[in-house]
């Protein structure tokens, strides 16, 4: 099976993202991960997946407020969701997340 990371970088702050809530949840609906993100903005417990669908979400209002930074009610991201694929069973997947109040950028690394 393959490997799957992921990064979360705070770019208001210019820094990791630590104690991000993160919830990794196949195509059908099962939540096969939750947990939150180390000192270094990473998650190094997530599991090996099968190739499959599959949703990273990650609570970045919770994040942004428990930095102090004052968010609108509703806030304009509450919660990130990226969808993506694992095709490659021997591959390494990294699912990074750029991420501010009011935006998001994500990309495959490496």
């Amino acid at each position: 099976m393959n490997t799957l990371s992921t990064h979360v970088l705070d770019t208001m702050h210019g820094c990791p993202a630590a104690g991000v809530s993160i919830s990794l949840i196949a195509e059908g609906g099962t939540v096969l991960f939750e947990g939150t993100t180390n000192a270094d903005g990473r998650c190094p417990e997530l599991p090996r997946a099968p190739s499959g669908a599959y949703h990273l979400r990650f609570a970045v209002a919770d994040y942004f407020r428990a930095r102090g930074v004052h968010l609108p009610e509703p806030p304009f991201l509450d919660v990130v969701q990226i969808d993506f694929g694992i095709a490659d069973i021997a591959a390494h997947y990294h699912v990074p997340l750029l991420v501010s109040p009011y935006a998001y950028s994500t990309y495959r690394g490496s």
